[in-house]
């Protein structure tokens, strides 16, 4: 079913935002971040001397002693997959234009705007403590606006406060996602419903089934990592639970900046470990800053 005139009307600005901000990183960028990702191994042949020794599997000559090439078939289309956690903890900040949900939602439409540039496929996944939507990954012009639509709405509604699974969510992504793609996840990646090693398995889950995996850590840094406040009476309120509490950050500043540089610390290593792509997304920053900057590192190294 097509999208009339009035469906179309409240996601212009967003768009018009995305293809701007687009425009910028092109005139930035040498060649595509994602030029190559989508390549599928084959079979194996028969090396034969003089050739490259680049793709060789030494995996196969250690059992059979004989050297083997892979090769590949490369697709026409890359498959991306976007995903966005919606929980209440990305409304911080309260007291700004820009919190960690609109952080996601700009970068994320600035994203599909650059794949429908290279005619690529891109999808939508959002989580609270369970996928909330999901819209698999096509390349039709129709499937973009309603990703934009969704994305719109998202800005004009951030007053739900939804608890975090994202252990769960992020489990069922690997799941629900059945052909390999390039999964780009938008989250601050609190998770009071599981302990980190579960969280952390989520995340292999994905790797697991084969995609490629970008994590960008959403955070205010100043308030939520450095825990930069005045040295006075605050009252606090769990932006999920609605748990208010009454303190001076003073008195637990040190304690709380330890825990959270641990969690970010183990987060970090995981990644690593995993072969994950971790970016520190400071919503300070601004997510034109923040994403062209990963999509120069990302364009230099492919």
């Amino acid at each position: 079913m097509a999208l009339n005139s009035s469906q179309i009307q409240p996601f212009k600005n967003l768009e018009l935002l995305a293809k701007k901000v687009v425009e910028g990183f092109i005139t930035g960028l040498h060649k595509s971040p994602f030029h190559g990702f989508s390549v599928e191994f084959a079979e194996h042949r028969l090396y034969n001397a003089g050739e490259s020794t680049r793709h060789i599997d030494w995996k196969l000559f250690a059992r059979s002693e004989k050297l083997f090439i892979k090769r590949y078939e490369e697709e026409t289309n890359l498959r991306c997959q976007i995903v966005i956690d919606i929980s209440g903890s990305m409304l911080f900040p309260k007291d700004t234009a820009t919190n960690k949900l609109t952080f996601s939602v700009y970068a994320a439409a600035a994203l599909c705007e650059l794949l429908k540039q290279q005619r690529d496929a891109v999808g939508l996944t959002l989580f609270e403590n369970q996928i909330t939507k999901h819209y698999p990954a096509k390349a039709s012009p129709l499937h973009q606006k309603i990703i934009l639509n969704t994305l719109e709405e998202l800005l004009q509604n951030q007053t739900q406060a939804t608890t975090t699974n994202a252990t769960s969510a992020l489990n069922q992504v690997a799941e629900v996602i059945h052909k390999r793609s390039l999964v780009i996840i938008f989250s601050d990646m609190f998770d009071t419903n599981s302990d980190n090693e579960q969280l952390f398995s989520a995340l292999q889950h994905l790797k697991y089934k084969k995609h490629e995996v970008v994590l960008f850590h959403v955070v205010d840094k100043s308030k939520e990592l450095d825990f930069e406040f005045e040295n006075k009476p605050y009252h606090f309120i769990d932006l999920e639970s609605g748990e208010e509490i009454k303190l001076n950050p003073t008195q637990i500043k040190q304690q709380y900046q330890q825990q959270i540089a641990n969690f970010n610390n183990a987060l970090k290593i995981k990644c690593g470990q995993f072969e994950i792509d971790f970016v520190e997304a400071d919503v300070n920053q601004g997510f034109d800053t923040v994403l062209y900057t990963y999509l120069v590192k990302r364009s230099v190294l492919l």
